[in-house]
């Protein structure tokens, strides 16, 4: 069985994109590319990634009016992504859309709340009742819209598989014991993300910014 890490290589300086996957390469199950990649690289950045021959995880979380999800969807046909990120908060019609127009091969997931949120970032936007229960909410209506999984923290996986059984869940803000929080505001270790329900765990900053990434992503699957 490959690892269930994907590395998440969020840098515009595709060199250090394109070495950082060299030197893991034998130790993940997949890259991670997101937003600031993108934006910088565009199809390109994807295309010269996926030429190391582990999936890629397309970390877009699109949100907008239906058609034009679908519409961007469609504009990455030729990428075929192994897996890809949509906002649940788009509702719906919005997730069935963006199912429909993915290539059979990409699985679409949900992005339910971020992990850089908590309850209070929640009710300050008009979001009552906290995180896990807004994870569960958006979790029933993604799969209700067809989608392939969810992404949540790992406080939160355990409910959301309990709501759907056999869907596919990633579970980032994954930390090794004693790492760094950076950013994240719900964080756990990748062993207990693992036993709380997740399919695949993305890491970035415990491997990506480690002096030896090949051996901070060995140590931490060797925890797993």
């Amino acid at each position: 069985m490959s690892s269930p890490i994907f590395v998440a290589i969020d840098t515009p300086d595709l060199a250090r994109a394109v070495a950082l996957a060299e030197k893991v390469k034998n130790h993940v199950g997949g890259l991670k590319l997101g937003l600031e990649f993108f934006s910088a690289h565009g199809h390109h950045g994807v295309r010269e990634l996926g030429q190391i021959g582990l999936p890629i995880f397309l970390d877009l979380k699109l949100h907008d009016i239906p058609n034009t999800v679908a519409s961007a969807i469609q504009a990455l046909h030729g990428l075929a992504p192994s897996i890809l990120t949509i906002h649940t908060a788009g509702g719906r019609a919005m997730m069935e859309d963006a199912k429909a127009a993915a290539p059979e091969t990409t699985r679409v997931v949900g992005v339910t709340v971020l992990t850089s949120l908590d309850g209070d970032d929640l009710a300050s936007i008009g979001v009552p009742g906290g995180e896990h229960a807004q994870v569960e909410r958006l979790t029933g209506l993604a799969r209700e819209a067809g989608l392939d999984g969810v992404v949540c923290s790992g406080f939160e996986v355990a409910a959301a598989r309990k709501i759907w059984r056999d869907g596919f869940f990633v579970v980032p803000g994954v930390r090794p014991a004693g790492g760094a929080v950076g950013d994240q505001k719900r964080v756990m270790t990748p062993r207990q993300a693992l036993d709380n329900g997740a399919s695949i765990l993305v890491i970035g900053r415990p491997i990506t910014r480690a002096e030896d990434p090949d051996a901070a992503a060995r140590a931490i699957g060797a925890t797993l």
